[in-house]
């Protein structure tokens, strides 16, 4: 049986070109580095276009897949998925606040039929302007809400494209250190677990992709994998963190404008 499960997140760009040579890209990386769960944001379908990006890479990969729509976009739609080689059993999706027609927010999340039992999983992609913070606030709140619905005996791991950095209040509120209308949340920082303070750049200025929000600030870390408290048992342990898709191809293609998350989160009992 598993004793630990691995999670990529990764943001896909939309359908920014070279989609083809980027999506294959993500689906060589995702055969080296063998993830088990794949939490994707700016997931794009356009019929008679575009085929949903999700299932392009699901579908290479052999792996079960579940979308949800945030926002319509470009004649089709921009949303969520969650892939994984696992079946899939409960998925369900929330709209977040502050949801407008040109920018909707919302959080999904699947759970995994692992041998040692569900295993709940959620991505998200939140505001991304910088002047955002107090709406980011808020559809964190929310998202931590939705996953406190998701009773398991395993690890909940909340996966995304939350557009703040680790000293932001949005990210403190996950963390513990910072309430939120009353309310606190605990989630382990994988990134932090298992590098301390490394910077751990997800949107970088050596990502040429990176230049087309240059009005964005550059080198943050913006994209997490966070796991739920500990259990005594050794069960939600993060093993391992990488930063990864984070090199071209020869030729200058890059999988995204963000760099990929990887971790080893531990569900099996200590002996």
């Amino acid at each position: 049986m598993m004793d630990t499960v691995r999670i990529l997140t990764l943001n896909l760009w939309g359908e920014q070109a070279p989609l083809a040579e980027r999506l294959a890209l993500i689906v060589d990386g995702c055969r080296a580095l063998a993830p088990d769960v794949i939490a994707l944001q700016e997931v794009r379908e356009v019929p008679g276009r575009v085929e949903n990006t999700a299932g392009t890479i699901a579908a290479a990969l052999g792996f079960h897949f579940t979308f949800a729509v945030a926002t319509p976009w470009g004649g089709g739609d921009e949303g969520l998925a969650i892939c994984s080689r696992l079946p899939i059993g409960r998925s369900e999706h929330k709209e977040l606040p502050h949801a407008v027609e040109a920018e909707r927010r919302v959080v999904l999340g699947a759970a995994i039929e692992t041998e040692r039992g569900p295993l709940p999983v959620f991505t998200t992609h939140l505001n991304y302007r910088l002047a955002d913070g107090g709406k980011r606030a808020d559809q964190i709140a929310g998202v931590d809400a939705f996953t406190a619905g998701w009773s398991t005996e395993l690890p909940r791991i909340l996966c995304g494209d939350f557009n703040a950095v680790p000293r932001s209040d949005e990210i403190r509120f996950l963390r513990g250190l910072h309430s939120h209308d009353g309310r606190r949340a605990y989630w382990q920082d994988a990134w932090e677990h298992t590098h301390g303070q490394e910077s751990g750049f997800t949107w970088a200025a050596r990502n040429p992709y990176t230049e087309r929000l240059g009005w964005l600030e550059p080198d943050r870390r913006i994209d997490y994998i966070f796991v739920s408290p500990m259990f005594r048992d050794g069960r939600g342990t993060v093993v391992r963190s990488a930063i990864v898709l984070d090199i071209p191809r020869p030729g200058g293609v890059w999988a995204s404008d963000h760099f990929g998350l990887l971790a080893d989160v531990r569900i099996a009992a200590r002996d």
